[in-house]
């Protein structure tokens, strides 16, 4: 294996992986040899760009299956769950990395948190990422990785209370890093987690104006928000054989912020 390309050979499913940080996660895996199956939910045109840019870019041999390829799918559906699995492995045969991406980010305090929001959070950041990795673990060899997406603001004092219901749902997911890294590995398999701070995607500067993103830099030592390329790339570590002795750990990419 080239030093190139650490995962030449490895095949990759990225949920979220068509925008932000799934979209530089699923480009750097690619990058580092990788063959890489995203998911979106429903901007197929975006989905459909990056994939031909990546399979341009990164051209399989002739008798290959493309580099990279997108499916559209509900991350709270085990329908779609399920299909995403099967399509997986009916293109490449096999699953060694799995990038829990998918998450949406609603914004309610309590006084005004509703049932209908908590539980679409909840299924889309902790249902969706559960039985997905359930699906998948049974097909992931020794030495395969697994890596969950949190945030920041699970251990940040300076969270406000509009992060109610994201950062528990965020909370369960750092509990399910914890218990599964014991429960899998027996077989070998790595659970990590990153907890981006303060990240430079659409998502994360939509409405917001110079003085609040002014002051939330503040809050950063580092005295900038991050990339979601700086993001990618610590995923990139615990996808590949260089963390194959970390398990169970929450990597927080934020600056030094917390």
């Amino acid at each position: 294996m080239s030093s190139a390309a650490p995962l030449q050979g490895k095949t990759a499913i990225i949920t979220g992986g068509s925008k932000g940080i799934g979209a530089a996660t699923t480009k750097h895996l690619a990058a580092l040899g990788a063959n890489v199956v995203f998911t979106y939910s429903s901007d197929s045109a975006t989905a459909e760009a990056l994939a031909k840019k990546l399979n341009s870019e990164f051209p399989s041999l002739p008798d290959e299956q493309p580099r990279a390829l997108g499916v559209k799918s509900d991350s709270t559906s085990m329908i779609d769950l399920k299909s995403l699995v099967a399509k997986t492995l009916e293109t490449y045969s096999h699953i060694d990395i799995l990038i829990l991406n998918a998450a949406i980010l609603p914004m309610q305090d309590l006084a005004n948190a509703t049932e209908a929001t908590f539980e679409a959070a909840m299924n889309t950041n902790v249902k969706g990422p559960l039985f997905l990795t359930q699906l998948v673990a049974p097909h992931l060899a020794p030495g395969s990785h697994v890596v969950f997406i949190s945030t920041s603001l699970t251990i940040a004092s300076t969270v406000t209370p509009n992060y109610l219901i994201y950062a528990a749902t965020k909370g369960a997911v750092e509990q399910m890093i914890r218990v599964l890294s014991k429960d899998l590995a027996k077989r070998g398999i790595c659970v990590n987690g990153v907890g981006p701070g303060p990240t430079g995607t659409e998502m994360f500067y939509k409405d917001k104006s110079d003085a609040v993103l002014n002051a939330i830099k503040q809050l950063i030592p580092m005295g900038r928000v991050g990339t979601p390329e700086e993001v990618a790339e610590v995923i990139g570590w615990l996808s590949g054989d260089g963390s194959r002795w970390v398990s169970g750990q929450v990597i927080r990419a934020n600056g030094a912020m917390a």
